[in-house]
């Protein structure tokens, strides 16, 4: 096995698939200085200013003249003059494919009452504001398995009880986006199909009024959805313990389910990548990719997201959406990021984060290059806003920030069912309702935090199985965990500190 990667023929780097030191030589190119692993060598020299390949794409231009075997990372790669903004072939439908055969592949899941399918049956605690979290928290603690076992000891279907908090709500334009961007991701939650029952704390005079954010939702409280607030209930002490006599009354009709086989079409994940290094685009992202194109051609649903992590790669979704309207509101969130960023005196680039470059990913074309790879090759069928319904089978693309928490939260509202996390510096992360698989991107990450993982594809580097034989690793695994199989992430209990909704506008 080589002790480097050429990922395409035109390409200006190589990767080192291990620490590469001065004299060695890699594919006719004597390496100069330490190179180290997952980052990238120059090929050949390169004249400050001219674009640097990976992929066959632009991942960023020559800051200074390159020798040929140097090292190539921020000290000598930048976004150009232009930060980035250098022409690039949208061709809106290009690359679109005709369907793949449909394909009938089954898991263990729970049908609601209205056609909907879940993976998992929680009953969810969701706060209004944040001055009702900890009232939350306590009704949700009382039914802790951890130090309360005997709480749920009747109800063995149900997965259990959880408080999802938040730190807004309040202190914000009532009319304004981020209130909208608020509304629709409760709504998304108290709907999940995951929640077989949600209850809903306010305090009471908060701008998140409750009954508001009813009406806007076209929701109404019933048997399995009830909501009330702090200062009408009489305090602290009076709600935790009505709280826990409602969920109390939700228990045995949340316990009254079974698993049954049912089509892999009610799948939906949401694809993410967090603590991203260079193989990040080589490994598991493609791996990913290559079980997004299998659940796609089963029915189900994938849903791509994290817009500051395609800057730069938009344009090989917009050559796979099935509309120009798909492909041109691809571009206008970009054109939206482009600006949020700049009155906020940031820039695209800031991403990647410090941990992405240790790892060998230089700038966020680089990044964004490896990271489209988790959507596969299937069509672009729709583009939603954060925490949007999506109603659209195959894959799909949601407008979120690169962040994880924040995106995989809007993915959930949106309708996932389950979280697809690849990392390569390793992740600590669970999604409640919905659990979250991590794919490890190399087997020095796995061997270290094996107890996090829930797949080794560095296998890919190591050379011992292909990315189309990970991939339908990852599929089988996928509908093993649909059908009630723990995640590592479950078993350690993640999933409650993890909602954070996203956060957009003045503070006041």
């Amino acid at each position: 096995m080589t002790p480097f990667i050429r990922l395409h023929p035109l390409d200006d780097v190589l990767i080192a698939r291990q620490q590469l030191v001065g004299g060695t030589v890699v594919d006719g190119v004597t390496v100069k200085g330490l190179i180290p692993a997952g980052h990238k060598v120059a090929t050949h020299a390169i004249a400050a200013g001219e674009a640097v390949r990976r992929y066959n794409q632009i991942i960023g231009f020559a800051s200074k003249a390159i020798a040929a075997g140097e090292h190539i990372h921020v000290h000598n790669l930048d976004m150009g003059p232009d930060k980035g903004s250098f022409e690039r072939d949208y061709a809106f439908g290009a690359d679109v494919k005709p369907a793949a055969p449909k394909r009938e592949a089954t898991f263990m899941g729970i049908k609601r009452a209205d056609g909907r399918v879940a993976t998992r049956n929680y009953i969810g605690i969701l706060s209004s504001v944040n001055c009702s979290a900890t009232a939350a928290r306590a009704i949700a603690d009382h039914f802790s398995r951890q130090t309360h076992p005997e709480a749920l000891s009747d109800f063995p279907n149900v997965d259990g009880v959880v408080a999802l908090t938040h730190g807004t709500g309040c202190g914000m334009d009532t009319e304004g986006m981020g209130m909208q961007i608020l509304e629709r991701t409760l709504a998304g939650y108290a709907t999940h199909a995951n929640f077989a029952g949600v209850l809903v704390v306010g305090l009471g005079c908060e701008a998140n009024q409750i009954n508001a954010w009813l009406a806007h939702s076209a929701l109404r409280e019933g048997d399995n959805f009830r909501v009330f607030n702090i200062q009408d209930t009489g305090g602290t002490r009076k709600t935790v313990d009505k709280g826990i006599a409602l969920i109390r009354e939700m228990l045995p009709r949340a316990n009254a389910v079974k698993r049954e086989p049912c089509s892999a079409s009610h799948i939906t994940i949401g694809l993410q990548c967090g603590g991203s290094d260079g193989y990040s685009g080589i490994s598991a992202n493609p791996a990913l990719g290559a079980a997004v194109d299998m659940l796609v051609a089963h029915g189900g649903t994938a849903i791509l997201s994290e817009t500051p992590e395609i800057y730069g790669a938009e344009h090989l979704l917009t050559r796979r959406a099935v509309q120009p309207a798909i492909a041109e509101k691809l571009i206008s969130r970009i054109k939206w990021w482009e600006h949020y960023t700049a009155i906020n005196g940031g820039e695209m680039n800031n991403n990647p984060s410090p941990g992405n470059k240790a790892g060998g990913l230089t700038t966020i074309l680089e990044k964004s290059l490896g990271a489209v790879a988790k959507g596969g090759t299937s069509n672009l069928e729709a583009v939603y806003e954060y925490a949007e319904p999506v109603t659209a089978h195959g894959f799909v693309y949601m407008d979120t920030p690169g962040y994880d928490p924040v995106s995989a939260t809007g993915q959930v509202a949106g309708g996932a069912n389950l979280i697809c996390f690849t990392t390569g510096r390793g992740s600590a992360y669970g999604c409640a309702p919905s659990p979250s698989l991590k794919l490890s991107t190399n087997s020095a990450l796995w061997r270290k935090q094996e107890d996090d993982m829930d797949i080794n594809c560095g296998e890919i580097i190591d050379g011992s199985a292909s990315v189309q034989e990970m991939g339908q690793r990852i599929f089988d695994l996928v509908l093993a965990t649909a059908s009630g199989e723990q995640s590592k992430s479950e078993k350690h209990g993640y999933g409650q500190n993890e909602f954070v909704p996203w956060q957009v506008g003045a503070v006041m």
